[in-house]
């Protein structure tokens, strides 16, 4: 049998062009993840001379405590105004403007030091204005990434994503204990500045994704009754909002407090939802000592060497590199729910090896291994609400969910904070650990983030949405 010749030629251009379609978001990926490690680059240099300039003049746990809910709870404040604006504006453009904001308060506090007034209150009010941005930020960075990287590819892409973070924060820490050892605070905060500006830089000039306004007026609505109804199909909330429009003219745009309810709204008819959110605050609560109160456990059994802080750091993010590396090339178990369930099992273990170690070398390998289990779990989890929330609720239900992450870790604090200078903090990390563990069993026993976990499979053929009218690749030809 011969094939006919304008047959072949269109089934050619049709791979062809599909296989250029894959080399395209992977490169709007690529160059997305790495303007951002950039800036997280020069953020957590900031980020780090301020937290050990305050343990190294204060030494206390008190004022520590005081640093951290001024950054988590402006944090969780601005949550859901992220979410809302994330599901509303160009995500590509707001993450650009808050960086940009960020990156200009961190250089009104450079000058302030430059200029002699080196005061403690002016690195709080710096902090809390940084919380107020990351808190429009974080929900924003997370929810683009569904528009630009294919659903099946989610957990890999979060997992490099993990990597590509991890760099930063390896390098980091080495160069702000070198910087801060021998230079002003200023001088970090400065860098922080530039490479904001390298970041912003790329992904304006560079990285394409939805243009305008990514929701028009009355979605929803729409996409809430939707959502009432059983599980509509991703993008039906919106389509159905045009058909209206289209019909019966703009109507005005409902505000913010009857949007960020719709979401809410949303979160509470699924009970998945629900779970994630639960478990995210438990888990930040235990998850507090290990988090904030480790620089100053090094500081009180090890010493206060500037190069002990940076190296618990570097442990750190090293892990963090090895473990997004790990799941980004496994993907984890079929159902994501166990690999979940055994990160936050090694989590806690690994928390109470920080507890029991009294070897300064040692203690670093346990550090290093606790960071291992964090992209393992973090990259199944933001897999499965990426592929299952609506998109036109992805922004508000991450900031819902990070809200209730932010203020669980000032709860944390508050408790564990003060009670860091009359108890000692290995057993505060001995108990925590003990108790992430079970949390782990407790994930396992939850019927409900066990069948979330197990992500249906798109049907063949189904369309996805992609930037510049992009659609990822065929499966039937993947394998041709």
């Amino acid at each position: 049998m011969i094939e006919c010749p304008l047959r072949t030629l269109r089934t050619f251009h049709s791979q062809t062009g599909k296989a250029c379609m894959r080399h395209t978001w992977q490169r709007t990926v690529a160059l997305f993840l790495v303007g951002q490690a950039i800036t997280l680059f020069g953020t957590m240099i900031t980020g780090h001379a301020i937290s050990w300039y305050v343990t190294l003049q204060t030494q206390s746990g008190t004022v520590l405590t005081l640093f951290t809910v001024a950054m988590m709870v402006p944090m969780a404040l601005s949550s859901p105004l992220g979410g809302v604006w994330a599901d509303r504006y160009n995500r590509k453009y707001l993450i650009n403007l808050v960086d940009g904001a960020i990156a200009l308060v961190t250089l009104v506090m450079a000058l302030f030091f430059s200029a002699g007034f080196e005061w403690l209150g002016l690195l709080f009010v710096c902090v809390v204005i940084r919380g107020f941005g990351q808190g429009i930020q974080m929900p924003t960075v997370t929810a683009i990434l569904p528009d630009i990287v294919p659903p099946d590819q989610l957990v890999r892409v979060n997992g490099f994503n993990a990597s590509i973070q991890s760099l930063s924060m390896f390098a980091s820490p080495m160069i702000a204990a070198a910087l801060l050892t021998f230079f002003p605070i200023q001088i970090l905060m400065y860098i922080d500045v530039v490479t904001a500006a390298i970041g912003i830089a790329i992904v304006f000039f560079f990285v394409h994704t939805h243009k305008g306004m990514r929701r028009i007026p009355g979605a929803s609505a729409t996409a809430g009754a939707a959502a009432g109804g059983g599980g509509a199909a991703v993008g039906a909330g919106a389509a159905g909002a045009a058909a209206g429009i289209a019909a019966a003219g703009a109507p005005d745009r409902p505000g913010f407090l009857s949007e960020f309810k719709a979401g809410l709204r949303y979160m509470w008819r699924n009970p998945f939802i629900l779970a994630f959110t639960l478990l995210s605050i438990v888990f930040s609560i235990l998850a507090t000592p290990p988090s904030f109160l480790t620089p100053l456990q090094v500081v009180r059994d090890f010493g206060a060497d500037p190069w002990r802080l940076g190296a618990i750091e570097v442990a750190f993010a090293v892990g963090m590199m090895a473990g997004g590396v790990l799941i980004g090339i496994w993907g984890g178990f079929k159902n994501r729910t166990w690999s979940m369930a055994l990160a936050t099992t090694l989590f806690g273990a690994g928390t109470i090896g920080l507890g029991l170690l009294g070897n300064f070398w040692v203690y670093l390998g346990c550090m290093l291994f606790v960071g291992i289990t964090l992209p393992v779990f973090n990259a199944p989890s933001m897999a499965i609400l990426q592929a299952r929330v609506d998109p036109d609720y992805m922004g508000r239900v991450f900031s819902v969910s990070m809200m209730a992450g932010s203020l669980a870790m000032p709860v944390g604090m508050v408790v564990f904070g003060p009670l860091a200078d009359v108890v000692s903090i290995d057993w505060l990390l001995v108990g925590t650990g003990a108790g992430i563990m079970l949390l782990g069993a407790c994930v396992v026993a939850s019927r409900t983030l066990r069948q979330a976990g197990l992500l249906p499979e798109p049907p063949i053929g189904t369309p996805v949405e992609m930037p510049d009218g992009e659609t990822p690749a065929d499966p039937t030809v993947e394998g041709q």
